[in-house]
């Protein structure tokens, strides 16, 4: 049974992602800011039957709070298997970079990138314990600099320029650090489940929960891919 921690599972995609991964006889921490959240989430999947699950509170975006969660988990588990970087928000509109609000772009950054950074590094020890181990970004298409730049692009319609750019950095960690982390076996991907309907986006996407976890799911499920450094979707790899 590999042991996994998902950022951000109290709800939507991450929350469909713990589920299966724990359908799939994996131990699944539930990360959330909110304990309360958590612990109802952990009691929706009991209720499934659902019992290889334990919730972890963990604020990506405060360093003690993420402190905390390594030293929770340091005392129950040897090793971490597979990390999921889910955790994010979509900030405030209008988020334009001519006139926006610096300090929405801040709050983005710090629970969409630096957060993500941050958890990655607290956990790196436990990580690198386990056996092929994995850490998965969760990305966007919205941050993809070549679909920004394709030509006929209606850019004006983008609304989400901050988020994007907060996606188009964790993009750059996710390459960078597969280069540093290429001679230990542990993987580092992104992965963009595409545009699904969450509260992220106000339930606007084309995709279900299910649809949009399914990308995040697969290559979780590989036992040893070999593939790292890629920014991966449901049908292969987005551009970057």
């Amino acid at each position: 049974m590999k042991t996994v921690l998902i950022t951000g599972a109290n709800k939507g995609i991450g929350f469909e992602v713990a589920k299966q991964l724990a359908q799939n006889s994996h131990f699944v921490y539930l990360g959330s800011r909110n304990e309360g959240a958590g612990l109802e989430a952990v009691k929706k999947l009991n209720s499934y039957g659902i019992t290889n699950v334990e919730t972890l509170v963990i604020d990506v975006a405060d360093i003690n709070s993420v402190r905390q969660a390594r030293h929770h988990m340091e005392a129950k588990i040897s090793a971490l298997d597979i990390l999921i970087n889910n955790a994010g928000i979509a900030g405030d509109l209008p988020q334009d970079f001519a006139t926006g609000d610096v300090e929405n772009l801040r709050r983005i950054f710090d629970t969409n990138f630096f957060g993500a950074v941050q958890t990655t590094q607290e956990l790196l020890p436990l990580l690198k314990k386990a056996a092929n181990a994995a850490i998965i970004n969760v990305s966007s298409e919205v941050g993809s600099i070549t679909l920004r730049t394709q030509a006929g692009r209606n850019l004006n319609r983008d609304k989400y320029n901050a988020y994007g750019a907060s996606k188009t950095a964790l993009n750059a960690f996710t390459v960078m650090l597969a280069n540093e982390l290429y001679d230990t076996g542990i993987t580092v991907n992104s992965v963009t489940p595409g545009y699904t309907a969450t509260s992220l986006n106000q339930f606007q996407g084309a995709k279900t929960i299910e649809q949009g976890a399914a990308a995040i799911v697969d290559i979780a499920l590989q036992p040893v891919s070999g593939i790292t450094g890629k920014f991966l979707k449901e049908d292969g790899e987005a551009a970057w």
